[in-house]
């Protein structure tokens, strides 16, 4: 009973705050659809979930599981490349020869992918993104967003809806989105950015499909037939300018030890990654939900049972405006500046500056002496946190305590 006078009191909450930025804003709100802002995400993910981010001394025991193997593909050698001027066969967004240099010839592809409800896991197709974007959603939950560009994947999902930022990652990267709906304000500003280039109709099989069960965590999608399906749109498919990014094998001078990445969005909604010296890559762990006490679990992938393993995980601290308490504005855009970043590779950690001097530039990453920082080719995870997250280092185990603004 008190959970669910808790809900009732975010919702009025959530119609109160739409109100107050309807009067504000350039562009108000549709206050018909206020109670719908705070309700989709809520929806989706335990009441439990939704709660204000406690100090770290007051977060949960979590309790690793060490029941899984991951034998993730050894990296090839490569040479230095970018920020500028990549190879024919070289993705710029992993560093990597691809197999057919035409797959490059397109623009990437991004599907929003669902994390909760817990159901809906494991998660399909994010091991062959070339990068995953992770945010903040409200209610203490959060959401991926997957980047194909230099190969494809036949099942990625659970697909999901759009949110506000959403337009502006895909912006970045002259790309294509696929979901599935979105509130109607939303989805109009997600068409007002990348007009025909969004996708989200369930019916375009074998781009977004219902798998036959017709519930949230139901529908899937296919980078490849993604790209065929903006192309009959008349979206021109070519090789676009994505430069920004720089890769070397050799880890760079200067980084502090970092062979644990804890995320923690809210309290009952933590995730790990651990550095795997053998494989040299970061592996990712969830909640399992289970319990007072909450275990971590490998994160698979369904397609392949192969537990995610990424080179790079990049956290960015980025500001965020609460609309709702389901709806924020993420400023990704216009950051010529930058603001802080940690990028972890190697099993080091390395404090840098993100920027993105255009709206259709990759996000770049910049050391100290104002040149591009060199991750390690292959694939990276971004997480954006709020500005003003908490962020520790204690011997190796580095812990980001997600904050709102």
């Amino acid at each position: 009973m008190k959970k669910n006078k808790q809900l009732i009191t975010i919702v009025i909450l959530a119609v109160l705050m739409v109100l107050v930025s309807a009067c504000s804003s350039e562009e108000p709100v549709d206050l018909n659809l206020a109670g719908t802002y705070a309700a989709q995400t809520l929806a989706a993910i335990s009441s439990d979930t939704a709660t204000v981010m406690p100090s770290p001394a007051e977060l949960p025991t979590v309790t690793p599981t060490e029941t899984f193997t991951s034998t993730p593909t050894l990296f090839p050698t490569v040479g230095p490349v970018g920020p500028v001027d990549f190879p024919e066969n070289v993705n710029p967004l992993t560093g990597l020869p691809v197999e057919d240099p035409s797959i490059l010839d397109r623009r990437p592809v991004f599907v929003k992918v669902a994390n909760y409800p817990i159901s809906g896991r494991p998660h399909a197709g994010l091991s062959s993104a070339d990068m995953v974007f992770e945010y903040y959603t409200g209610g203490g939950g959060n959401r991926f967003i997957g980047l194909y560009y230099g190969q494809d994947a036949d099942m990625i999902g659970p697909v999901r809806s759009g949110r506000l930022v959403d337009p502006y990652i895909v912006s970045l990267y002259e790309g294509v989105l696929g979901m599935v709906s979105a509130d109607p304000t939303v989805f109009g500003h997600i068409r007002n950015i990348l007009d025909n280039r969004v996708i989200s109709d369930k019916t375009l099989c074998p781009g977004i499909c219902d798998d036959g069960r017709n519930i949230v965590t139901s529908v899937f999608a296919n980078s490849e037939a993604l790209t065929q399906i903006v192309a009959r749109r008349g979206v021109i498919n070519q090789r676009y300018v994505l430069e920004g990014m720089a890769f070397d094998m050799n880890a760079p001078d200067g980084g502090q030890e970092a062979n644990q990445i804890a995320i923690r969005f809210s309290q009952v909604n933590p995730n790990e990654w651990r550095y795997d010296q053998e494989s040299g890559y970061y592996l990712r762990w969830i909640d399992n939900a289970e319990g007072q006490d909450i275990d971590l679990i490998p994160l698979v992938d369904r397609v392949n049972d192969q537990q995610l393993a990424f080179s790079n995980v990049v956290v960015l601290l980025a500001n965020h405006d609460e609309i709702t308490p389901t709806l924020h504005d993420i400023s990704l855009w216009d950051n010529y500046s930058g603001q802080r970043a940690v990028v972890f590779r190697d099993g080091q950690a390395y404090d840098l500056t993100w920027r993105t001097p255009s709206r259709t530039q990759p996000i770049q990453f910049i050391d100290s002496e104002g040149e591009a920082f060199r991750l390690k080719p292959g694939n990276t995870w971004v997480v954006i946190m709020g500005l003003y997250s908490g962020v520790t280092s204690v011997d190796g185990t580095w812990t980001f305590n997600f904050y709102m603004p």
